[in-house]
């Protein structure tokens, strides 16, 4: 395990932490009743950011690596799912959009990637099997937007 402050970023081959939200339109998602495909869970700090911005577009752009790979992308940040769907419609996201706004970051916290001072989600990846174990995980700082190549990497670890 790693630490993030205080926080503990969950082991790899380990199940990964289970969580419950609603998509940009309603729809529950709970990460265990996607067994059976593989999910990659973004967390992003903020809709609308430049480099967040950024760094989904790079996915909406490469979705063919993880459609191909036949992976599930689940992007979580702690704006309010108003905001994040207006994100998704400005930026024809086709992956889903969560929120974590309330109770406030706690898919975040059991990633290891909240932060408390900031109130908002780092950028952590996670690859998460089709059994549901944690097989790869990327933390970078709030300020550092993720290569497209280290999804490649954990892509071809399925």
């Amino acid at each position: 395990m790693s630490t993030l402050g205080e926080q503990v970023v969950p082991e790899l081959g380990k199940p990964a932490p289970d969580f419950a939200s609603v998509d940009t339109h309603g729809t529950p998602v709970r990460l265990s009743e996607l067994r059976g495909t593989p999910v990659v869970v973004v967390f992003v700090p903020f809709a609308f950011s430049g480099t967040c911005t950024g760094e989904l577009c790079a996915i909406r752009d490469s979705i063919e690596l993880f459609d191909v790979a036949g992976v599930r992308l689940l992007v979580v940040s702690c704006d309010a799912t108003y905001s994040l769907r207006a994100w998704q419609e400005q930026e024809d996201y086709p992956f889903d959009l969560l929120s974590d706004f309330w109770p406030h970051g706690e898919i975040a916290r059991a990633y290891g990637v909240f932060d408390d001072e900031r109130g908002i989600a780092i950028r952590g990846s996670f690859l998460i099997d089709a059994e549901g174990v944690l097989r790869w995980a990327l933390v970078n700082p709030r300020t550092q937007a993720r290569d497209l190549e280290a999804y490649r990497t954990a892509l071809a670890l399925l």
